[in-house]
This record gives structure tokens, C-alpha cells and sequence, in this order.
């Protein structure tokens, strides 16, 4: 019977050596208070186990040194440090694994279920992985920067987290028909398919992802134009993949709260409902990015009939679709 990998061996591999200290050890060790290190524990998403537990590592102690050196020298307050915590640890538990089933399914691919060839997996792409981790955090925290830096400055009397975007999100219409249809892996396989492929236009059309959730892409972007151009290109380009169905985009243009590297508000709320109304391998925009679409070459903005939304209103949309015609 093929071995499985020992899980603290995994463990010790990660954290730069196995765990030998207890919560209050760890806290004693690094110095820190011991409620704060508590709230940052549970914000990282750990569960709070007994005090005689030893889970903690040499690494975990000088994390918690660097974690107290914020809060002393006053670069973050305590609900400054809590918060980071929590945004790092949502954001790495995902991360985690989404690499870990990357992993362990090339693993499976290739028949072979030792522990071995995942622990030298392991070991052989920790310091590449760790290398290419902070460059690309780093080039994400330029490009977010940016972006709040260029609203702060435009002149206008906003705050720096609620500021006009273009919302926009891809559906995939039949996702509760092929659940029923296929097995789980074929199903992954679609999704994985799916968002890949969303993923790749909205990124060379200059937008940005902001989640997905299965059957369901959601992104922003900064311009009109390249906003109308991935959801042309998502409505279009998706259903020549034959393992995916066709897609509705709904597109709504207005002021959006960003936080916790989510969106939310009204606009996000009308660009949904349009996704509902669409259909299969169309656009539906709101009248805001139809005003802003209207004299652009190339495009055809067609108003439809008007709908009501429950908790919106009546929502008037418009048709997008590219004018072949033109020029």
C-alpha cells in the first residue's frame, strides 16, 4: 500500500523546522501581548486550540516579533496589525489551496501516490515560489497604489476607497444543468476552464479580476472602452472553448466601495442583476456606460426593454455588440 505524506513532516518542511512551543512559549519568546497575539492568530485564520498545545515553530515566534516591532514603533496601531493579518491570511489560505491542488493533482496524474515525490515537490519549489511570491505581491502593491494615488489626485472630493468604476461580471448560463450532468471532476474541470480562460481576457483588456465564484467572474475596470471590450471579448470569446457554455456579461459604471479587496454598492448590485437579464452570449450595460459608449466607433449601443430589479428599481439597459458595419 503506497505511503502518505506525514503531514508534520510537511509541517516542519514549510515552517523552516518542526513546531516546539506552546501558545504562551511562542508569546513569552517574541515578547508580544499576549491578547494581541491571540486576535492576530485567530484573524490569520488558526483556530485557537488548548495552552498546552505545541504548534508553534522558531518562524512563527519571529513573526510575531516582526508582528509587536509594527505595533511599538508605531507604524500600525492594533486594529491596524489585526486587519493586515486578516487580509494576508484570506488571502494566502486561498492561495494555499488552490497551489496545493495543483500539486497534488500532477501528482495523481502521473500515478504515483508516495509521499516522497510531494515532499521533494515541496522542498524544490519553496525557495522559487517563495522568490516569485514577494516580487509579485510587490507588483501588485505598485499597481493598486497607483490606481489609489491616481484617484486621490484627480481633484475630486472623494475618499480613497470609494471612487467610479466599471463593474462588470460573466455568467455561465447552464452551470446547474452540467452539475447535474457531470461528475465532479468533469465539472472542475469546466470551472478551472472557465476562469482561466475570463481570467486572460480581462487581464489583456487592462481590467482586473476581483473573484470568482464558480460559475461566475467578477472584474472591474478603469476605462469605458476597455471595459466594453472584455465583455464583448468574454461574451464572445468563452464559447469557442467546447467544454464551456455560453457566458452573459451584465456592465454597470458608478461609484463603488473598494475594501478587503472586494467591491460593493449599487453599481456592483446593477451589474449583477444585468448579468440576470442577459442572454446567452450577450452584453447588457447600464445607462451610464451607454452615455459614455454612445459616439465610440466601432460599437453599437442598442436600448432594450426596461426591467425591474428587486431592491434597484426599474434598470434600463442597453444592448452592446460590436458594429461590423462601422468605418
Amino acid at each position: 500500500m503506497p505511503s502518505r505524506p506525514d503531514p508534520k513532516a510537511i509541517e516542519s518542511v514549510l515552517l523552516g523546522g518542526e513546531a516546539v512551543y506552546t501558545r504562551e512559549q511562542a508569546v513569552e519568546l517574541a515578547g508580544a501581548d499576549p491578547e494581541l497575539a491571540g486576535r492576530v492568530w485567530r484573524a490569520l485564520g488558526f483556530p485557537t486550540l488548548g495552552d498546552d498545545s505545541v504548534i508553534f515553530a522558531e518562524s512563527d515566534v519571529e513573526a510575531l516579533r516582526i508582528t509587536d516591532s509594527l505595533l511599538k514603533e508605531g507604524i500600525l496601531d492594533e486594529e491596524g496589525v489585526v486587519r493586515f493579518a486578516r487580509a494576508m491570511g484570506q488571502t494566502m489560505a486561498r492561495l494555499a489551496d488552490w497551489q496545493t491542488s495543483i500539486l497534488s493533482t500532477l501528482m495523481f496524474q502521473d500515478g504515483n501516490e508516495a509521499a516522497n515525490p510531494l515532499m521533494n515537490q515541496v522542498k524544490e519549489l519553496l525557495p522559487d515560489v517563495e522568490r516569485l511570491l514577494l516580487h509579485i505581491w510587490r507588483r501588485q502593491l505598485a499597481a493598486s497604489t497607483a490606481r489609489t494615488l491616481a484617484v486621490m489626485s484627480n481633484g475630486n472630493d472623494i475618499v480613497p476607497n470609494y471612487y467610479p468604476l466599471i463593474v462588470g461580471f460573466a455568467d455561465l448560463v447552464s452551470f446547474t444543468t452540467l452539475s447535474r450532468e457531470l461528475d465532479e471532476v468533469e465539472l472542475a474541470g469546466v470551472v478551472e476552464g472557465f476562469e482561466a480562460t475570463a481570467a486572460d481576457i480581462v487581464a489583456s483588456g487592462g481590467g482586473r479580476v476581483v473573484k470568482t465564484l464558480g460559475d461566475e467572474v467578477l472584474y472591474v475596470a478603469d476605462s469605458p472602452l476597455q471595459a466594453a471590450d472584455i465583455a464583448l471579448r468574454l461574451a464572445s470569446g468563452v464559447k469557442t472553448h467546447v467544454e464551456v457554455p455560453d457566458v452573459r456579461v451584465g456592465v454597470a459604471y458608478g461609484p463603488v466601495l473598494t475594501l478587503h479587496g472586494d467591491v460593493f454598492g449599487t453599481t456592483v448590485n446593477r451589474s449583477s442583476r444585468l448579468t440576470s437579464f442577459a442572454r446567452p452570449g450577450t452584453v447588457l450595460i447600464d445607462d451610464a456606460l451607454a452615455e459614455s459608449l454612445a459616439e465610440e466607433e466601432g460599437l453599437q449601443v442598442v436600448k432594450v426593454r426596461a426591467r425591474h430589479a428587486h431592491g434597484l428599481g426599474l434598470i434600463q439597459p442597453y444592448a452592446l455588440r460590436r458594429d461590423f458595419d462601422a468605418g
